[in-house]
């Protein structure tokens, strides 16, 4: 398959009609600017001021309010501040711009593409700046070396483009009332070339500009593309080019791009393993940024938490709002608070205080904390987030040492820890009784589908063995967890297991509009009590159920009965569901089939993702407030309204798996697999998280898995060791630079052993007045899963394409900013990119080609709504391979002696007819063959002797004793245990029928589905950026 990475389009002083690709286009077309991530007004940019980078003047208008809002408990938000995503106002068209600009024609489809000389001149005009205190530049046709100049600030502001792919038949794109046609820059300047003063960069390598100051390191090199083929001929794409080396800076210009010239994933990976791989990360220093996720070190907790547990989209908050506006990058932080620590770092300490309970500050409610300063020899303490002055207990007293400082500092780690466990007391339980040890129930879906699938007979096989390995308290001999078995189709089948028994016994409901439990007794029991019993039941199910033709099914009564037995048993608990179809029985939640294509990439599209109102969302509060997590495993061959019967697992803290078209060859390991990690991972019940900080700023918003009721507390009905949640923060004050922002996260729990627990993580972050350092401090990947969250709870309320304009219009606004206040001065013709985000723009590329945001008739909407909720709740090191998957070389194994090969680009250059390759997101392993793999790495592997007697229906590779098979198998080994979700192997063959799905994953390439290449995407928010300066 051949891949054409660029769109003929004509120069910038023609009509441009956007990036190909994409359905409805890129660019902001309302009035109103759309890329207020604070909601603000749209912002300009003044000229730098000499010795600190606040902006001149307030802003002069406000953005539309927000409009209602459609069930999403946990989009309530503290305060008063509009909407991230506004929703489109029509208004009358205006004669003046408000940006500063008179209005332009709106863009003309070009008819012909343009000259090739013309073009190619254009692309290599754009430059990326290379790291030291200033940029070079030198007149157009100058080749001599010549002194920089830095040329007059620009101003900036915001310029609204409509960005929508026309078809050659289409005319000019119609723009909504109110819109600002905006045509071709023909006003812009031309490009002109390079020179240098000082000795130019080195071949083939390009840079990036940090903040104005100490030189940086040099740019980082680019990746070596061993496994590329042929790199496509330059093709007429978005004007402007990045340079692959000093040969293209001057001279007549190069006829090809190199894409190893622009920034590399990969190669930011690589560059952060080979600096901070296996070593030491303490959390001692203020504002400090952590290793990537991608990369393997170990943490020494001295007084802020593990990046485990928290990681923030930036480590230096700005210390005004008006700095926060005007930069747009969001300020969130991504918890994850009971993930897993590895061995080698030890468990958290747990505190007990008796029957006093946690040390609170009297008036803020924070948790004794190492930020606390004790004053006045020890007798009282001051709050470091509220500043109160709260005297110490009697018990609690310690004299201070010469520095102030407790001397039993070391001894407590509420004092020296960023992570630790109170013991809670009764005050913290429900009806202040010591709460019960929690319960599963296994409810199967017995119907025809199931049956005939064996996904009935698969669960209670499974069973059988598993049950032994329920998950227990620390240093128990058994588990605490009572177990019990529910079946249903149209009706509910209650099981009676209890240990005195020597069968079974089945209660039947048929009666669902009122559903109730008809046994108390025996229902919930211990499965070390009642094994034999359990062992008859789960033999006999299947076989009870083997000629069934009942082929309808309810949902939300099932639910229904779950809850009202761990209600009456007192207990919180998870139900596990499996279940194959859409619920069409007469009964309460009964769903319709409203999968309409016709309402893709319209503005009721957004109707696709919303649960459907009424049973589900009544039930979904009623499962939080009596502790019942729900995890649903579902088995569809056909529409099932993820939408709607996902809603209550997302808002309950539970997890919704789906195997489509499920078939036990297939997928039953996968599936089995799933089940497993399921029930065995570490988890806590009956959760409410609350989230403090010091003053100045507050948090406002809340992604994840989870309910919320007011707008402070999550609550969760249980949380385990994958669930994160991504807060967002907003400034209500002026930060202090000394003091810094700080953030305690405390979650009370429920364990499986039943007892009360309350973890509290804390970190401090820096504030800086300067731009410069909140965007050295950038976490790519954290604000990548921001985004990602936000945009996919955005389109619940809003189009598609305002939700994919926003994020275009944002990215190019904080490179945008970033150029103007933190970058030195430099010719517009150069991309600046901050050294922390210079792979932002690939991430935000393949966000927007995700499988939610791209309207694609191809793509069913049940995947769509899957995927969304699968993100709603990924923890940073999931969303960024599963927005970047990782593709690796095969073919030359044995010459890396590394656990696994380097990764490379992921793309299709990277692909090569004689190799073998493994990608992974997080969810799928793929393992790609070319045509012409070699005979013996096929004959090692397979078993088999040649390319076409390969076998893509498998799921797994055989065991053979040769080299080959032993790593490759090694390799995969080796990437599960990264993973927090089992991967389920697809075997490709080049240019067959899965090639073209495997496709769809090499994210820097053009989307078949809709969606512009990684190379597009640059350009166009280069321009973008220059619109942004002019």
């Amino acid at each position: 398959m051949s891949h054409q990475g660029y769109v003929a389009t004509p120069p910038y002083s023609q009509a441009q009609p956007g990036i190909g690709g994409y359905p409805s286009g890129f660019g902001s077309s309302a009035s109103q600017p759309l890329y207020g991530h604070y909601g603000g007004p749209a912002q300009s940019f003044p000229p730098p001021q000499p010795g600190g980078l606040k902006p001149t003047g307030p802003p002069s208008s406000g953005m539309p309010p927000p409009g209602p809002n459609q069930y999403s408990p946990n989009n309530l938000q503290n305060g008063a501040h509009t909407q991230r995503f506004p929703p489109p106002v029509v208004s009358a068209p205006s004669s003046s711009s408000p940006f500063g600009q008179p209005p332009q024609p709106p863009y003309q489809n070009p008819g012909a593409a343009a000259p090739t000389s013309q073009l190619t001149h254009q692309m290599s005009a754009m430059q990326i700046g290379g790291y030291g205190p200033g940029s070079m530049q030198a007149p157009p046709g100058s080749s001599a070396p010549q002194g920089f100049q830095p040329g007059p600030p620009h101003a900036m502001s915001r310029t609204s483009m409509p960005l929508g792919p026309q078809s050659p038949q289409m005319g000019p794109p119609s723009l909504p009332a109110g819109a600002l046609p905006m045509g071709g820059m023909s006003g812009a300047p031309p490009m002109g070339g390079m020179s240098f003063s000082g000795p130019p960069p080195p071949s083939g390598s390009v840079g990036f500009q940090p903040p104005a100051g100490p030189p940086g390191p040099h740019g980082f090199p680019p990746q070596q593309g061993s496994f590329g083929g042929q790199m496509a001929p330059a093709q007429t794409g978005f004007p402007g080019s990045f340079p692959a080396g000093t040969a293209q800076l001057a001279g007549p210009p190069q006829k090809k791009l190199d894409p190893n010239s622009i920034p590399s994933a990969t190669q930011v990976i690589e560059d952060d393993k080979s600096k901070r791989e296996g070593q030491l990360y303490i959390t001692n220093l203020k504002g400090q940024v952590p290793p990537l996720v991608t990369t393997n070190f170990m943490v020494q907790d001295q007084g802020n938490a593990s990046p485990r547990f928290m990681r923030c989209t930036t480590y230096s908050f700005p210390t005004t709002s008006e700095l926060a506006k005007q930069c747009q990058v969001p300020l969130a932080a991504v918890i994850k608070p009971l993930a897993t620590i590895p061995r080698n770092e030890g468990q958290l300490h747990l505190v007990n205080h008796g029957e006093t309970g946690p040390l609170r500050c009297n008036r803020c409610k924070a948790y004794m904390c190492p930020f606390m300063q004790f004053i006045d020899g020890g007798r009282r303490y001051q709050c470091s987030f509220c500043s109160c002055v709260n005297e110490v207990p009697p018990f609690y007293f310690q004299h201070l040492d010469h520095v102030g400082r407790r001397v039993d500092f070391y001894e407590r780690p509420e004092l020296s820890l960023g992570s630790y466990e109170f013991v809670a007391t009764l005050d913290y339980c429900k009806n202040n009784k010591t709460p019960n040890p929690p319960a599963f129930i296994f409810m199967i879906d017995v119907s025809y589908g199931n049956v005939k699938s064996g996904v009935v007979r698969l669960v209670c096989e499974e069973l059988r063995t598993l049950l032994d390995a329920l998950p227990r308290a620390e240093n128990a001999e058994r588990s605490a967890i009572r177990v019990g078995f529910v079946t249903y189709n149209k009706i509910l089948h209650f099981y009676n297991v209890k240990s005195s028994l020597a069968q079974p016994q089945m209660m039947v409901v048929s009666d669902v509009t009122e559903m109730f439990v008809p046994l108390l007794d025996g229902f919930l029991v211990d499965f070390q009590e009642s094994r034999s019993v359990i062992h008859n039941l789960l033999d006999q199910i299947p076989e009870m159920f083997a000629e069934t033709n009942e082929s309808e099914t309810v949902f939300a009564p099932v639910i229904q009965a779950g809850m009202e037995a761990l209600k009456a048993a007192e207990c919180s608990g998870k139900l596990f569901i499996f279940h194959s179809s859409l619920p069409t029985a007469e009964a309460p939640g009964k769903l319709k089939n409203r999968d309409d294509r016709k309402l893709l990439n319209t503005e009721k599209e957004k109707t696709l993702f919303q649960p459907q109102k009424g049973v589900y969302e009544s039930l979904a509060k009623e499962c939080v407030s009596n502790s019942c997590c729900v995890d649903l495993f579902l088995f569809p061959n056909q529409f099932v309204d993820v939408a709607t019967m996902g809603d209550i697992p997302l808002h309950t803290g539970g997890t919704l798996y789906k195997y489509s078209n499920f078939q036990i060859q297939a997928d039953g390991d996968h599936f089995l697999n799933d089940l497993r990690n399921d029930v065995q991972k570490p988890i806590g019940f009956d959760a409410i998280m609350r989230v403090r900080t010091s003053t100045g700023f507050r948090a406002t918003d809340f992604f994840g898995a989870v309910y919320m009721s007011n707008t402070t507390d999550v609550e969760m009905a249980a949380v385990d060791c994958d669930k994160a949640v991504t807060v967002e923060f907003k400034h209500d004050d002026t930060l202090s630079e000394d003091n810094g922002a700080l953030i305690q996260c405390a979650l009370l729990y429920t364990t499986v052993g039943g007892e009360r627990r309350l973890r509290v993580h804390n970190l401090s972050l820096g504030c800086s007045s300067q731009l410069a350092d909140l965007y050295k401090s950038c976490e790519t990947d954290a604000l990548v899963n921001f985004f990602a969250k936000s945009a996919y709870r955005a389109i619940l309320n809003q189009p598609l394409k305002t939700v994919r304009d926003i994020l275009v219009s944002q990215t190019a606004h904080m490179l945008a900013c970033y150029r103007k206040c933190c970058a030195s001065p430099s010719a517009a013709s150069q991309l600046i990119l901050p050294d922390a985000m210079k792979v932002f723009p690939v991430y935000m590329n393949a966000l927007m080609k995700s499988c939610a945001l791209v309207g694609s008739p191809d793509v069913p909407i049940d995947d769509r709504a899957f995927h969304r909720q699968l993100v709603l709740s990924m923890d940073v090191a999931d969303s960024q391979v599963y927005f970047y998957p990782r593709l690796m070389p095969l073919h030359n194994l044995e010459a890396t002696g590394a656990a696994l090969p380097p990764a490379v680009r992921c793309s299709e250059e990277r692909l090569n007819d004689t190799g073998a390759f493994l990608l992974e997101n997080g969810r799928l392993l793929f393992l790609w063959l070319g045509q012409a793999c070699p005979p013996d790495f096929i004959q090692g592997v397979f078993n088999v002797p040649s390319f076409a007697h390969i076998s893509t229906e498998a799921n797994s590779l055989p065991e053979l004793d040769n080299a080959h098979s032993k790593k490759l198998r090694s390799v995969i080994d080796h990437i599960t245990q990264q993973r927090a979700h089992s991967l389920k192997l697809v075997i490709v063959k080049q240019k067959e029928k899965l090639d073209m799905v495997f496709r769809q994953f090499l994210v820097e390439d053009k989307s078949l589905h809709g969606g512009a290449s990684y190379m597009d995407f640059l350009c166009y928010v280069h321009r973008e950026i220059r619109q942004l300066l002019t």
